[in-house]
């Protein structure tokens, strides 16, 4: 199903899945016992048995069936890709999953239509993007990926870096915002900055100042939901359109928020991996 060099020399495969990877004991199970791991040439290795580094290991193992349902054609902007995962840019104004069974032209049903031309069955996001947020958005494509990734976002080794226009000028140069946050009892969708809330941490860095208002990046440590609209209105500078968190309305009804990179090491091809996203705001 897919290679992988070792790296480090004298690591087992044991090492390799439960140190290095840090793959959960089920998963890790499943491995050994279906005898998913080879040599390139198909002979079978000891997994507490070192291996040289330039070693090639095989895995093929039965890979689940994702149950988006595919759209005809796939109509998001693929950024990258490799046996591992891919990166899409999703447009703004999509939700990034379906929430019911009659969703059906979510990024995710996009993304499955394009796995599935090409042979695959499996799709599942990493991190999610709310629906007025353009941008990255990362997608495993087998379940060891999914497992890597999500421990590399919880693990914030997964940079995430977001472009926004915010209202009135910014006074810092660059800072950092660490407020919780919780849901609004008064709203049913809306989240406020609450001493009850959920630990979240966003960093922000002036670009650019312009008369009325200042082009921001920011990175993200946690990912809460309207983590930066929230954190961003709670420092007097909501998103410009973001009407939700009292930021003047724009004439296309609409918010300023990009994704527009995604850095990380690669845990299979070994290699940092910067993806840019196109059309930035400034």
């Amino acid at each position: 199903m897919f290679q992988y060099e070792i790296v480090q020399n004298d690591l087992t495969i044991e090492e390799l899945l439960r140190s290095k990877w840090r793959l959960g004991k089920k998963l890790v199970h499943e491995l050994r016992m279906a005898k998913a791991i080879t040599l390139e040439n198909g002979e079978q290795v000891l997994w507490s048995e070192k291996l040289k580094s330039g070693t090639t290991l095989s895995f093929t193992f039965d890979i689940p069936k994702s149950n988006y349902v595919p759209t005809k054609a796939c109509e998001v902007e693929i950024q990258y890709e490799d046996d591992h995962c891919l990166i899409v840019s999703k447009p703004k104004g999509m939700a990034t999953h379906p929430n019911d069974i009659w969703d059906r032209d979510t990024c995710m049903n996009h993304v499955i239509a394009h796995i599935q031309s090409n042979g695959g069955h499996y799709a599942e996001h990493v991190h999610r993007l709310d629906r007025g947020t353009k941008g990255l958005l990362l997608i495993a494509k087998h379940p060891i990926a999914k497992s890597i990734f999500d421990r590399m976002i919880e693990e914030k080794t997964i940079i995430r870096t977001y472009e926004a226009e915010v209202q009135g000028s910014v006074r810092q140069d660059s800072g950092t915002i660490s407020e919780p946050i919780g849901k609004d009892r008064h709203h049913a969708t809306r989240r406020v900055v609450a001493k009850t809330g959920q630990h979240a941490v966003t960093h922000f860095k002036v670009v650019k100042r312009l008369k009325q208002t200042t082009i921001v990046h920011l990175t993200l440590e946690t990912g809460r939901t309207h983590q930066i609209r929230v954190h961003m209105a709670h420092l007097g500078h909501p998103i410009v359109g973001d009407t939700m968190y009292n930021a003047r309305k724009t004439a296309n009804d609409d918010y300023e928020l990009h994704a527009i990179q995604l850095e990380f090491e690669h845990p299979f091809l070994n290699k940092l991996l910067v993806v840019k996203d196109k059309g930035a705001i400034h």
